[in-house]
């Protein structure tokens, strides 16, 4: 069977192969530009990227509904999200350098301030919709990582009601941004939804 334009997303879903290689060529070059804006600093990450955004598609190709959005946007909105993703698990990765390596520790601190700088500039556009309080609340636990205890005591709310501001600064990220947005969940937050 050939895979063209009108036929592609429905072998897609059927997990055809052939499908993923006319996503490669019909979007491979958008996808990668998405990736390189995000991982400009790390470009031995770039290649993983690609194939984990490729895989998200596979895996995740029954979720995309046609009459919401284009696959174009679809699949670039997954590049940025993955291309986000490798960002914080880099930043989060322990550096270690040798002695005869000094002058590149400056090189991966500028890095380093750069990859910070545009999370936070994405975390900001994302919680733009939010009322300050709120916006507050989403910092606390998710940037600063304060624990729902911790943020109760200090500002003298029940965590009950941390929670539910929570849930509804979702909820509006999400309609702001898609069913796709992918809103981070604390521990807390996961343990305090399962009960």
């Amino acid at each position: 069977m050939r895979i063209g334009k009108y036929n592609y997303i429905q072998q897609l879903r059927l997990h055809n192969e052939k499908a993923l290689m006319y996503v490669i060529d019909e979007y491979g070059g958008l996808l990668m530009s998405v990736i390189r804006k995000h991982l400009f600093g790390l470009p031995e990450r770039q290649e993983e990227c690609f194939d984990d955004v490729l895989l998200k598609i596979w895996q995740n190709i029954s979720e995309f509904d046609e009459k919401k959005n284009t696959f174009k946007n679809w699949a670039a909105a997954i590049a940025k999200y993955r291309a986000i993703d490798y960002l914080r698990s880099y930043r989060r990765e322990p550096a270690t350098v040798d002695i005869a390596d000094a002058v590149i520790v400056r090189e991966d601190c500028a890095l380093t301030g750069m990859i910070e700088e545009e999370l936070s500039r994405e975390t900001e556009k994302m919680l733009a919709c939010l009322k300050p309080p709120d916006r507050e609340l989403f910092l606390k636990l998710y940037v600063k990582e304060q624990s729902v205890e911790e943020i109760s005591r200090e500002t003298g709310m029940k965590k009950e009601v941390i929670y539910n501001r929570l849930s509804r600064g979702k909820e509006k990220i999400r309609r702001q941004y898609g069913s796709k947005a992918r809103v981070p969940v604390s521990l807390d937050a996961q343990k305090h939804m399962q009960n």
